[in-house]
């Protein structure tokens, strides 16, 4: 087995449950890899930065890709199985959506640091979609999110591995028989 098969990614769009399965992993003693826009939004904001999707989205991409690459480096010294809240590839989706071209070293970043070939796509889901202080798309920038990362990771050579609308648990166990079989 590559080192890289360990390293599975949950993707999708925003509000779409990814976060709550990969704290439900968590609990179940898998070892994860936090969300890194989330993350550089609450830091950016806390020290008066710009590098916010909603000021500089490309300087934004940048620092998730700094994230990113520096969170799969961490993974891949690891010798266990490892779900990421999000990957190197979602930062090409995102820069889609926003309508902004993708940098070459984007591109070839997510050509290199590769991840287990199915990634787990957490589908749009309304009842569970809500805005907040980080999390300021609407409805339709969500699912235009989440349809942007199905077809980045097909292009990538990924095979798509869609979550069921199921509780948070179920999901985790989902996630769990796929990676054990």
């Amino acid at each position: 087995m590559n080192g890289s098969d360990r390293l599975h990614i949950i993707s999708g769009g925003p509000g779409s449950g990814k976060s709550a399965l990969i704290s439900a992993l968590r609990q179940c003693g898998y070892r994860t890899m936090p969300e890194a826009g989330r993350a550089i939004i609450q830091d950016q904001v806390g020290i008066g930065g710009t590098a916010l999707p909603w000021a500089d989205r490309q300087h934004f991409a940048e620092l998730m890709l700094g994230w990113e690459l520096r969170s799969y480096h961490e993974a891949l010294a690891l010798e266990e199985t490892i779900f990421f809240d999000r990957g190197v590839p979602d930062i090409i989706g995102y820069l889609r959506v926003c309508g902004l071209d993708v940098p070459r070293h984007i591109v070839t970043a997510a050509e290199t640091f590769r991840y287990n070939r199915r990634v787990f796509m957490a589908p749009s889901w309304q009842e569970i979609f809500h805005e907040d202080e980080e999390r300021k798309q609407s409805w339709a920038e969500a699912v235009a999110t989440c349809e942007a990362m199905v077809s980045t990771y097909g292009a990538l050579g990924y095979t798509v591995v869609q979550l069921p609308l199921v509780s948070v648990a179920e999901r985790a166990a989902f996630v769990a028989g796929h990676v054990a079989g």
